[in-house]
Formats: C-alpha cells, structure tokens, sequence
C-alpha cells in the first residue's frame, strides 16, 4: 500500500483540475459521496467532464464501462428549483445503465415533522455527510462537499490515498451499502427503493434501521475480516523478508459513525483516543463547527494531554451573514465557545487546554480532524481526516466516514505537521478578552435558545 500524502498544501482551484483529471483517466469507476453538487459553473463543469469520460467509455470497446455511482443526501440535493438532482439528470438519462444516483433520506424526518419543517431546515434532522471522491483504485478523504467554495475560498483539509484498493475497495462497497438503503434517482426525476428494502420514511422505522444496519455492517464486517485474513497471511518473525520486500510503517483504518442506524464505530474510537491521550502528549483538535458532544468535552477537560482546539471565528463561520435565523448561528457557536473556555478556567486546565480561532479574510473555515504528537515527539505519529465534526449531529444524527492514519514514516509526519502548522499558523489564541469584544456580544435570546437548538447544527 502506497502511503497517503496530504494535498491541502495546493491551491483550492489547482484541486479542482486535479478532480477533473482524476475523472478523465478513470477506467471503472468513479464514485463520489458528498452532502451535496452545488450548481455553479465550476459544478456544471464536473459534470461536463463526468459526461466527458461516460461517452469516452462508451466509444472505446478496448476498455470496460466506466460505472459512475453518486451519493448524497436527498433533503439538501432536492432544495430549490435547481439543485443536485437537476444537474445530475441529464446524465442519468443519456447513460442510464453505467450510472446510479442515490439519494439518501433520514428515517427520522417522517411524519407531521416532514410535512411542517420548511425545505431549508429539514437537514437539521439528519444528513448523508460522508465526503468521499474514488477514482479506480485511488480515493480522497475529505470533509469538502462538491461545491464551488470548496475549489476556490473554504479552508477544507484533503488527503489523497494513491493506488490503495484495499481502501478504495472499502469505500466504494460502504458507498453501495449506503446507496441501496437510499432512495434511487430515475431519469424522469422521480425516486424508487431499492427492491426488497424498506422505504425510509413511508416504512416502519425500527425495520428500515434494522435492515439498513445489516446492509452496511456487511461492508464494515468484511473489511474486519478481510483485514484479519491479511494480517494471519504475513510473514512471522522468523520467515525474514524476501529481497526487495519493505516493512509497512503506515497504517489506515476507516470509521463509520451512523447512529440513526446503530453504527458507531467512529464514537468509540474517538472516545478511545481521547481517553489514551497520556499526559506531556499533544492533540491538535479542529472543527468548523465547535460543538464538542458532552462525552468528548469530558473527556478533554479530564484528560492528562495538552490540547489545542481550532475552531473557525465568527467571520469565517460558514453562517455568517446569512438570512434569517441561520445569520445568528456565528453567534450560538462563540456563546458555546465562551461557554466551554469558562469551564476550563473553573477547573484550572488552562495551562492544558488552549482554545484558537481560525481568521483569514475573505475565507470561510471547514477544515476538521486531529492531530496526536506522543510524549517528545515534534511530529504527530496519528491523524484523523473526514466527514465528523466531533459534534452532536456527527455523533447521533449524520452519516459520517473518516480514516485514522498511524504512521512511523517520518516523511508523512512532516507532511501531517506542515498540514497542521500551517491551519493553526492562520488563528489567535482566545482569552477572555477576547468573549468581552464589542464585536463577540451575544443577544440575550441567542443564549436562551442556544441550548435547545445546539444539537442540530
């Protein structure tokens, strides 16, 4: 397996050619997960490419059909008039049989709630959120959804696994698990269920998560035993190695969190990690969205590690300067900020555990994940990159996929520090002054509704 590099070094529209060439050399398939494919230009642009390689395929009889499977989320892919579904039928339609496009649906929107949440909320109940791009046997990991700010001014983390079929072979099986418990696009925009699969809002709810589960867990189970199969398969000490041969020094394990349907794999490796952090060891710790769930807050305010916590400011907040009640979500996330820094200045973990903010103008910060630097050691020998916010919603209501990378190669973990260096190089440590701007006032309603509303954004 070649080791994983990082990416996010590039120029956001340099990793848009790049999508774009992935595409274009792709034999067998492509298959992309994401929340949702925006409709700007640069989106029509993927899939004109997308259309592109299709035909290409279709043309040359030297090569096979070149499959194309999309997944998202079908609340935030169904707003509008325009929208993901719009952009994708004129594919499925001219190349139905090497296409597929699931959708998929929470099955706790259902009901009164479904017909009384407006369109523009209903997401807040549950999402499909895994971010991952597959181009035959290569694949990115990422927490960027398919839309024109990820290529050009949202700040995202990328970490490109070249020519890893164990891994892409994951990927695209766990994608198809989660596409067949989705409802299926038609090319009259219409949706089906997969045949024999309860339909996930219109169904019993406990028999669509019992089915769902079993689906995914397949894959996941697979993975688990394949990966056994591996390890029994290699060499023992006494076996030597054969001329040639190198020793793996990088290791990566895939994390699915699906609460809605039992899966929380994710969780407790997380929960796991941050429990082992030793003390005098470092965890860098991102999110665009600082919403620590009660289990993982504990877990750091009890830990012997020291924690640095990046977060994006209010101005870079994704919801800043939005509509409506969306435009005060900057304000809910510093008055849970504030919240958390004064906890940690009650049990006296401040010289533990640090809080920053991400500030770059002109920018919007989505970057998540962790970073974990053992006892001594200047480079992090660990990190986590996906979908997961660390948040409520991660944990108890998305679909979420990320990967642990654990590496003794020293390369990588420059690369991972450089990743990492230059995201906090970017940010200024919070104080508390800093919750005493003018500019960080909190209205008084803002705090008494933020407690009701924090676990589902």
């Amino acid at each position: 397996m070649k080791r994983p590099g990082t990416r996010n070094r590039m120029k956001y529209l340099l990793f848009f050619f790049f999508f774009k060439a992935r595409i274009k050399t792709a034999r067998r398939r492509v298959v992309m997960a994401s929340l949702y494919l925006g409709t700007g230009q640069l989106e029509q642009e993927l899939v004109d490419c997308m259309e592109e390689a299709l035909r290409r395929s279709q043309e040359n009889s030297d090569d096979p059909d070149l499959k194309v499977t999309i997944l998202l989320d079908y609340t935030r892919g169904s707003r509008g008039q325009t929208n993901s579904r719009t952009m994708l039928l004129p594919l499925l339609q001219r190349f139905v049989s090497q296409m597929r496009v699931s959708l998929y649906h929470t099955p706790d929107l259902r009901g009164l709630l479904r017909l009384l949440v407006p369109e523009r909320f209903n997401e807040t109940i549950g999402v499909q959120h895994i971010k991952v791009y597959l181009f035959d046997d290569s694949v990115i990991i990422s927490g960027a959804n398919l839309s024109d700010s990820y290529f050009t001014n949202r700040q995202d983390r990328y970490v490109l696994l070249e020519n890893c079929s164990e891994v892409a072979d994951f990927f695209s099986d766990l994608v198809d698990a989660v596409g067949d418990v989705s409802l299926q696009l038609q090319p009259d925009d219409s949706v089906t269920v997969q045949e024999g699969m309860v339909h996930p809002y219109n169904g019993n709810r406990q028999d669509f998560s019992v089915a769902a589960r079993k689906r995914i867990m397949e894959v996941v189970n697979t993975a688990h035993v394949r990966q056994q199969l591996l390890n029994g398969s290699a060499g023992s000490e006494d076996d030597g190695m054969s001329e040639g041969e190198e020793e793996e020094d990088t290791w990566v394990f895939p994390l699915v969190q699906m609460k809605p349907l039992g899966i929380q794999v994710d969780e407790q490796v997380t929960q796991r990690l941050l429990n082992g952090a030793g003390p005098d060891s470092t965890v860098f710790l991102t999110s665009g969205y600082f919403n620590l769930t009660r289990a993982y807050m504990r877990l750091v305010l009890g830990a012997g590690a020291s924690y640095r916590i990046l977060t994006a400011s209010p101005e870079v907040n994704g919801f800043f300067g939005a509509k409506g009640v969306a435009g005060a979500i900057p304000a809910a996330y510093t008055h849970i900020a504030r919240q958390f820094y004064d906890q940690v200045r009650r049990l006296g973990q401040q010289e533990r555990v640090h809080l920053h903010e991400y500030q770059r103008s002109q920018w919007t910060f989505h970057a998540k994940g962790l970073w974990y630097y053992l006892q001594g050691q200047d480079r992090p020998c660990l990190t986590l990159i996906g979908s997961p916010n660390f948040g409520y919603r991660s944990v108890h209501r998305d679909l979420e996929a990320q990967i642990a990378i654990v590496t003794e190669n020293e390369e990588l973990q420059s690369q991972l520090q450089e990743e990492q260096e230059i995201l906090y190089q970017r940010s200024s440590e919070v104080s508390g002054s800093t919750f005493e701007r003018p500019d960080r006032h909190v209205k008084l309603w803002v705090k008494l509704v933020t407690p009701l509303i924090k676990n589902f954004f």
